[in-house]
């Protein structure tokens, strides 16, 4: 304190002492010893009196804790009525009152215990201080809260050092004893009289709701010496040891009455580091509570008087039931020197309102959060009647008059605390171009986890123009990909034309058991000891029905006696068949699949197998052939040198899919009948032993598998930005087979090319990155890693709406991480506050 001598003694002898005209903070029992010492009358001067509750209300530029990471020190200072009965009733023997006094006074009371040396008290010391460090400034912002009759009290952190700001958190705890405040100095009454002014001119007025005061605190520079006294004082009176009133929280109704108990001294920095307990695999619950429990902007709120928003009239709403055991819980939590807090009666609303959450099973934390933010806005809409909005397309007309037209109807039907966002949905429809343009509000953005472990997978390309041997190709692929990722690293691999596609397929015991034609489908699905092929046809024939050829030849054993049998054998060929066709089209197609596999006469014996090579050159046919496919009646035999004697050997059957029963025998001329573009045709051809020879079935029967443990070095993972997922969210993709939308210019269901773009912003952005990832046959959790920013996520780069925002920036305070697998894992909450990271 400037202008004091170490010795305090020293300085109640200076000519100008009488003159000081600050204001001192002081213990009231050191306060009143003196007045009734040196005046004889402990009514001689009067007083304010205020009891001092949890901040709920306070009107400053800066409402409660509006910025956790500070953590302000917040109470209400309310006026009592009865002043003077509760000064002649023995006010100040908890040690929880404390006097407010002008200079002179305080030093007049500083020199009568300077004199007396020792000041007594029912037979209790209370010594007066010498040294200087005893006089420490306090800084507070005050506000009027005229309708309560009551002040708003704010220490901020900022403006008063660590020790200082330490030290008011211990004086102005709210404990179980009520704390009371004692003005002798009567300027606090000039904050509801019309003497304001004058009063504000002289403490420095900082805004229209915040007034600066400094005050100079004296007597408790020790956590707060009167607990000394107080322990005496309670161990002489039982009762008032067992006794402990209860501060009840402004807006507060009912049995939400939350009493502010302690157990020992708090520290300014544990406000709200207060644990849930895990009441039987509810971790997803409790991490989930923790982060909305420590979010700025709810706290402030659910300490105020929230009471009074509780929708009980929307029937999408639970009747306030969340809301208020939500509330109820944040209190607790919040409440200076809590314990570890049991959340049985949130958990008992929460299985009532969402009975999937009921029992004690695991579950996903996100899923909660999601249902809890929805409970709690409907519960808290301020909206009684929600208007019908029919929502319009865009037609054309510009986005910022389309956006805010559906920002307008949202907000018609929505408005709480719970504040969401907008984007921009645009459909483009595949077939006519129409474009359809929405704007949607969101409560979270649920991000993809773009995979960084990759995977290296191996299929073998089949041509079916009857042209080039059979081709093994090693793609890289992310490892929790999806097939479409395999087609487009495939069709760059195999150079495939803008006028091709491929048709994935599975291959087991010389059949195809699967076709991989769904692009959203998991590449989990399929295993490394898979052995795929991929049937490269021509894109403008895919309205066109597919054959399937499948091989069987004749073989010979000894099973006690010597027995013949068909048997499969190679790999199936696939094409294009026309819309009518006779056997002789079957006839001739299956030949032109056949001519890469064809010996030429001094190849006769030449060994290849395609799991060992990637020999990909044409291999041009017989000398003299044209184009093997003959339409028609046309005697095989005279085609050109295509069907020679031998190879009308062939005999071909309509068989099953999987080339076991012979249904019918294809006649030549005769017309095939075709089931459709969905069910392929399947043709089982029977080899006699003397057409082996003439090709190389080798190449049809050795496929790769998939992947071959031990030929790739395990690369380690990298780490994926959360720029990247958001990129990967707002990418362009078609929808799904069950998200189909109605296109208004064809009048059908398509699967339409859809783009998401952000349009407004939260003020609070919650990011749920999907590491649980399901498919029809299993479920997985990405194990990706994910960087993200802390102090800087900058989002002004994603925004469509140039609205002169320069800043979209967003720091991270609150983290619902899980720890194991989807088998069975564990759910923590990290949060921010002050500089310190919680683990809860």
């Amino acid at each position: 304190m400037d202008g004091l001598p170490e010795d305090l003694s020293d300085f109640t002898q200076r000519p100008d002492a009488d003159n000081d005209q600050r204001l001192y903070f002081v213990p009231y029992r050191w306060w009143k010893d003196a007045q009734v010492s040196m005046s004889g009358d402990s009514g001689s001067k009067k007083a304010v009196v205020y009891s001092a509750s949890p901040g709920s209300s306070y009107a400053g530029p800066m409402k409660l804790i509006n910025n956790i990471f500070s953590l302000d020190l917040v109470f209400n200072l309310r006026r009592e009525e009865d002043s003077e009965q509760r000064e002649n009733g023995g006010a100040g023997v908890s040690g929880r009152d404390y006097a407010l006094v002008p200079g002179e006074m305080w030093v007049q009371a500083l020199r009568w215990h300077s004199d007396s040396k020792v000041a007594t008290k029912n037979g209790k010391s209370f010594s007066a201080a010498k040294d200087i460090s005893d006089v420490y400034p306090l800084k507070l912002r005050l506000s009027v809260l005229r309708e309560m009759n009551s002040l708003g009290v704010r220490i901020c952190k900022k403006e008063n050092t660590g020790e200082l700001f330490k030290r008011a958190c211990k004086i102005f705890s709210i404990e179980s004893e009520l704390l009371r405040i004692w003005d002798f100095s009567g300027q606090t009454t000039l904050f509801f009289t019309n003497e304001k002014n004058k009063f504000l001119k002289d403490c420095q007025r900082q805004s229209d709701h915040d007034i600066v005061l400094e005050l100079q605190v004296y007597g408790l520079s020790d956590s707060v010496k009167c607990k000394d006294v107080k322990k005496d004082e309670s161990s002489q009176n039982p009762d008032l040891a067992n006794s402990s009133s209860s501060a009840s929280v402004n807006g507060s109704m009912g049995n939400m009455n939350c009493n502010f108990t302690r157990t020992n001294s708090t520290e300014a920095g544990s406000l709200g580091l207060t644990g849930l307990q895990n009441l039987g695999n509810t971790c997803f619950m409790n991490s989930a509570l923790q982060c909305l429990a420590h979010t700025p902007k709810l706290v402030d709120y659910f300490l105020g008087d929230y009471c009074r928003e509780i929708n009980h009239e929307n029937p999408l709403g639970m009747d306030g039931e969340i809301a208020l055991a939500f509330g109820d819980l944040l209190r607790k939590l919040w409440a200076p020197g809590a314990s570890p807090v049991a959340p049985k009666l949130f958990k008992s609303k929460l299985a009532r309102f969402a009975p999937q959450f009921s029992g004690y099973n695991q579950h996903d934390s996100q899923e909660l959060l999601a249902f809890l933010l929805d409970g709690l806005h409907e519960d808290l809409n301020r909206v009684k009647c929600k208007p019908y909005v029919e929502a319009k397309d865009g037609d054309g007309r510009p986005d910022g008059e389309v956006a805010d037209e559906y920002w307008l109807n949202h907000l018609a039907r929505n408005d709480s605390i719970i504040v969401d966002g907008q984007y921009k949905s645009t459909l483009v429809c595949p077939v006519c171009k129409k474009v359809s343009v929405t704007f949607d509000p969101f409560m979270y953005l649920s991000l993809p986890l773009p995979s960084t472990t990759m995977r290296t997978m191996t299929l073998t390309v089949l041509n079916t123009s009857g042209n080039t041997k059979p081709s093994p190709y090693t793609i890289t692929v992310p490892k929790y990909g999806k097939c479409d990722d395999l087609l487009q690293a495939l069709g760059i691999a195999c150079s495939l034309g803008a006028d091709e596609t491929l048709l994935v397929a599975e291959i087991y015991n010389n059949q195809i058991i699967r076709y991989l034609e769904e692009p959203a489908d998991s590449l989990s699905l399929i295993r490394d000891d898979d052995r795929l092929v991929a049937y490269r046809l021509a894109k403008d024939t895919e309205k066109v029905p597919l054959v399937v050829f499948m091989h069987q030849r004749m073989e010979q054993y000894i099973h006690g006696k010597l027995i013949s049998s068909w048997k499969a054998f190679g790999v199936p060929l696939v094409a294009r068949l026309c819309e009518s066709v006779n056997g002789s089209d079957i006839y001739n197609l299956y030949l032109k699949l056949l001519n890469p596999f064809r010996r030429p006469a001094e190849d006769a014996t030449e060994d290849y197998d395609i799991s060992e090579g990637t020999t990909t050159e044409e291999v041009t046919g017989i000398e003299g052939a044209k184009s093997p496919f003959v339409v028609g009646d046309v005697d095989p035999s005279k085609a050109n040198g295509i069907v020679s004697v031998s190879d009308a050997e062939l005999q071909f059957y309509l068989t099953d899919e999987k080339g076991i029963i012979k249904h019918s025998k294809l006649v030549m001329n005769e017309p095939v009948a075709v089931m459709g573009v969905s069910r392929p045709l399947h043709v089982l051809v029977c080899w006699p032993e003397t057409q082996i020879e003439h090709y190389d079935t080798r190449l049809l029967s050795s496929l790769p598998e998939v992947f071959k443990s031990g030929f790739y070095a395990k690369k380690p993972q990298e780490s994926v930005s959360l720029y990247k997922c958001l990129e990967a969210f707002l990418q362009e993709e078609p929808l799904g087979p069950e998200d189909m939308w109605y296109c208004p210019g064809c009048k059908k269901h398509c699967q339409a090319v859809k783009k998401l773009d952000l349009w407004r912003l939260p003020e609070i952005l919650v990011i749920h990155l999907k590491r649980f990832s399901y498919s029809r046959f299993l479920k997985n959790k990405l194990e990706t890693y994910v960087d993200f920013p802390i102090d800087n996520f900058e989002l002004s780069p994603y925004i469509a709406l140039r609205n002169g925002q320069s800043c979209n920036s967003y720091m991270l305070y609150a983290v619902s991480n899980h720890y194991g697998s989807m088998g069975g894992g564990h759910y923590t909450a990290f949060v921010h506050v002050s500089s310190v990271s919680s683990c809860q």
